[in-house]
């Protein structure tokens, strides 16, 4: 019988659960243990009876278990519980992790990522990064609105009519996307960037225009469907039709990451300053540097009379949803690699390739040994 242990997360701040009760109540039904920690799901609103109520065992700790199911990069200190041969299944973040990866090899533990989850259509259902994505583009519009003083939508009152904010978005992948759809049912008018043309027409199925920039032509996406960095000729010219837009926007919501690298800079100083006070910026790449000059990550700081808001892990500000989400994908992605009351990796199979970043004592994915230099 292989044993499921999901463990309390340890990361201040993180209040995200890898499995919500229903997702146990699944595994148990094929024939798997599941332990959970005491307190896991608390901040998740998942209490502890919720779990024992869906057929699993509470427990003090977890790390002795055959697989163990996690949100967050595990610590050092986490890693060196875990037995030799045992599964570990969470994000990792390889690149960024390098020892951590470097002492689950030689562990022997088989790590898989969430995040290097192939970005193909048969992985949509485990694609958590994406999952993640759209809960925090959807947060950070709301953040936004909170801390701009002005309404987002018209109105039409007897003392006059309030126009309606103008709301920018850059990069219009997942998260961006979300925001978009988010500030337009607000009632915002709504533009939106991104260096991909091909998304020109899901920004303006949105309701939102598109600003449009003559770029040189230029390899602008990846296989995986994220955006590449520019050359920087691109990149002038990008910021100086930026500039513009950004001048007249009241709310500027950026997004834009580039994988294994510094979140690229979209919004200078000067830009900052030439915004009208009062102005908001949301960085959700604030976790890889910001995507503005002045961002200050996990911070909120005012420069030249606009505010910026820098911050960590928004998708843990909604710990229920965004748990049942991840916890969704998880379990699809345990489809592929619990099957028959065994774990099995079939490294045939482009998914499982991918993910799994450590087994048996070397590195697998040929994305995360490419990134790590060991391919």
């Amino acid at each position: 019988m292989v044993v499921f242990g999901v463990p309390k997360e340890s990361l201040p701040g993180e209040h995200r659960v890898a499995l919500n009760p229903d997702s146990v109540a699944q595994l148990i039904k094929t024939g798997a243990k599941v332990r959970v920690e005491r307190g896991a799901g608390t901040a998740a609103h998942f209490p502890d009876e919720a779990y024992t109520g869906a057929g699993a065992e509470l427990a003090d700790q977890v790390w002795d278990a055959d697989v163990v199911l996690k949100v967050a990069v595990p610590t050092a200190a986490e890693a060196a519980r875990l037995r030799s041969g045992a599964v570990l299944v969470s994000f990792l973040w390889a690149a960024q992790n390098r020892e951590l990866v470097e002492q689950l090899r030689t562990q022997g533990v088989t790590a898989v990522g969430l995040e290097a989850v192939p970005r193909i259509t048969r992985a949509q259902s485990m694609d958590a990064l994406s999952s993640m994505s759209s809960i925090a583009g959807y947060k950070a519009v709301l953040m936004g609105a909170d801390h701009l003083g002005k309404y987002l939508p018209m109105l039409m009152t007897a003392a006059g009519t309030i126009p309606p904010a103008k709301v920018l978005i850059l990069g219009a992948g997942v998260a961006g996307l979300q925001a978009i759809a988010t500030a337009r049912r607000l009632g915002a008018v709504v533009e939106a960037f991104d260096v991909r043309p091909a998304v020109k027409e899901q920004v303006e199925s949105l309701g939102a225009k598109f600003v449009e920039v003559d770029l040189l032509p230029d390899d602008t996406e990846t296989k995986g469907g994220y955006a590449k960095e520019l050359s920087d000729e691109n990149k002038n010219r990008q910021r100086e039709a930026l500039h513009a837009r950004i001048k007249v926007a009241d709310l500027v919501i950026t997004t834009a990451l580039i994988p294994g690298k510094p979140a690229p800079l979209l919004i200078t100083e000067a830009m900052v300053a030439d915004m009208a006070p009062g102005s908001v910026i949301v960085d959700l790449a604030a976790e890889q540097g910001g995507n503005c000059a002045l961002t200050q990550p996990g911070k909120t700081v005012t420069a030249h009379h606009v505010r910026i808001l820098g911050p960590l892990n928004v998708p843990s500000t909604m710990p229920l949803h965004a748990s049942l989400l991840y916890a969704r994908n998880l379990m699809a992605l345990l489809k592929l690699l619990y099957k028959d009351g065994t774990l099995q990796f079939d490294f045939a199979d482009e998914i499982v390739l991918n993910a799994t970043v450590t087994h048996a004592g070397d590195y697998v994915s040929p994305t995360v040994k490419s990134l790590l230099g060991t391919a």
